[in-house]
């Protein structure tokens, strides 16, 4: 059904809905133009309007080609919106989900792109906070790239700033999705530029190889895993490119690359990683995988759901869009320092358990019987040889005896 939103805008159909809100395709003064409504307790929430006209300025001045325009910002009795280019197409966490992984051409044509935006927002004072597949657009109506990729633009600029007012995220408090969170930021820092750039490398790294670097497991270990790990290489990509990546995923803010220089050093990789076909590692197992000696698996039948990033509360239902702007208490210093609850979801060749997960530990507890039943069997084997070389010895001497005896 169709709505109003303001004077000037009509919402007519959903397109997508996410933690934030709900995205609309909309008719405006100059054509159509896709609405993003807050939630209404975002809307009712006084100090968040102030801010939404506050920022109004600085969103509406953001212009790049690989950015979604923000055209206007709508404050209207419960309505709180805004009013976006419209981009025909998909987001890039709906074409990772089809194809599981990008050929290394197409991915790091899309992250140089993301990229690109991310250089004129920081130029402007603008960091976006959330950067991730979901924000990701792909224009299916703009020229092909490299690898085929669509071009791709960055999209929800300021709606994590928007939210994270002071009340709702006071100092004991974080907000953003796990999966991509920076070590700074889960320490309680306040986010700056290399934020976005940690974030994307952890997009790129997706891409590359279908999971990201440190999920998996309940979000406290995602966190603590962000501050303590080391990303763990990824088998057939070329030195120079992983060595970007390893440099963006730098736990020091100040070791990362800048945004610009990462979008450049990414297209002097696109010569070398033509007709590359995406990586063949296998993807981690889920992380609370039931044990497969106690809990029968699904049947075959049955699509296998892929894990997405959990939400930052415990407790509360993730939706498709993998949740965000949903906060958590910041770890405690002694919390990081005792490393990760589990293991770095690290690559591994097909078929083989992860490290750490179920099914790994499943097979770890059928060896140890194994081994322990073959230990019983030998030293049984040896306690009846032992007996029958004893039986021997005691048949054999009186024998001997006799015979040293005899005349």
């Amino acid at each position: 059904m169709a709505r109003k939103i303001g004077s000037r805008y009509t919402a007519n159909q959903i397109l997508g809905r996410g933690s934030a809100g709900t995205v609309w395709l909309g008719e405006g003064p100059d054509g159509p133009v896709a609405i993003k409504l807050l939630r209404e307790d975002l809307a009712s929430d006084q100090e968040l309007v102030g801010r939404f006209v506050q920022e109004r300025t600085a969103l509406l001045g953001l212009e790049h080609p690989r950015i979604v325009t923000v055209r206007d910002l709508v404050v209207d009795g419960n309505d709180l919106a805004l009013v976006m280019d419209l981009v025909r197409g998909t987001d890039l966490r709906t074409r990772l989900e089809r194809e599981r992984r990008l050929a290394p051409e197409a991915a790091v044509a899309i992250v140089a792109d993301v990229a690109d935006a991310l250089a004129a927002a920081h130029a402007a004072g603008v960091v976006h906070r959330d950067v991730k597949p979901e924000n990701v657009l792909l224009d299916m109506q703009g020229p092909l790239g490299p690898g085929g990729s669509h071009p791709a633009l960055l999209t929800d600029f300021g709606v994590a700033k928007l939210i994270d007012s002071p009340r709702r995220t006071r100092a004991t408090k974080i907000i953003g999705t796990p999966d991509y969170l920076a070590p700074e930021i889960v320490e309680g820092l306040p986010p700056r530029a290399a934020v976005d750039i940690y974030a994307l490398a952890t997009v790129l790294y997706e891409l590359l190889a279908g999971f990201t670097p440190f999920g998996g497991g309940h979000p406290g270990a995602v966190l603590r895993r962000h501050v303590t790990e080391t990303v763990v290489p990824l088998p057939g990509i070329p030195e120079e490119l992983w060595q970007l990546l390893v440099q963006c995923l730098a736990k020091a803010p100040a070791s990362r690359l800048r945004a610009s220089e990462l979008a450049a050093r990414l297209r002097e990789q696109l010569p070398t990683l033509a007709g590359m076909p995406p990586l063949d590692v296998d993807e981690p197992d889920p992380a609370e995988e039931p044990a497969e000696d106690s809990v029968p698996s699904a049947p075959q039948s049955e699509p296998v759901r892929r894990r997405g990033a959990v939400s930052l509360v415990p407790g509360a239902k993730p939706d498709s869009n993998r949740d965000t702007h949903t906060s958590m208490r910041v770890p405690a210093p002694d919390e990081l320092a005792g490393g990760a609850h589990g293991t770095a979801r690290a690559p591994r060749t097909p078929g083989a358990p992860r490290p750490g997960s179920a099914r790994h530990r499943a097979a770890v507890r059928r060896r140890r019987v194994t081994l322990g039943v073959a230990g019983v069997v030998v030293a049984a084997v040896v306690a009846v040889g032992a007996w029958f070389a004893a039986a021997d010895g005691d048949s054999e001497a009186p024998q001997d005896t006799h015979s040293t005896s005899a005349p």
